[in-house]
């Protein structure tokens, strides 16, 4: 019985690839940055087919702030978007809320992966 909303199940994937990406938000622009992330990235990647796997947030040592992953279940689809204009648009807005990124695409494991 539907009751005015539709069911959302969740989607199941074999992940396979883990794309990582750590940086430092900018101190003053924690605000819009979390918008940002949170309105417009994190939907557009799963819009494109990565599935956020995780968010860290380092306390303590010289590490970059923040881990952000994503994963896929296939080359293909990683590739199609690293060459797509949106993904260069996305990815350079984030960069403009963070200092020292970086980020690595690694074969995924079932684990915590630096």
């Amino acid at each position: 019985m539907n009751k005015g909303y539709d069911m959302v199940f969740p989607i199941r994937i074999v992940p396979r690839y883990r794309l990582m990406m750590r940086y430092d938000i900018k101190l003053d622009l924690y605000e819009p940055y979390y918008q940002y992330v949170m309105n417009e990235f994190v939907p557009a990647l799963h819009n494109m087919g990565l599935y956020m796997a995780g968010v860290w947030h380092t306390a303590y040592g010289e590490y970059p702030l923040r881990q952000v992953e994503f994963v896929s279940d296939n080359l293909e689809t990683l590739r199609e978007i690293f060459q797509s204009d949106r993904w260069e648009e996305l990815e350079d807005k984030l960069k403009s809320y963070t200092i020292h990124y970086e980020r690595k695409l690694v074969r995924y494991q079932d684990r915590f992966q630096f």
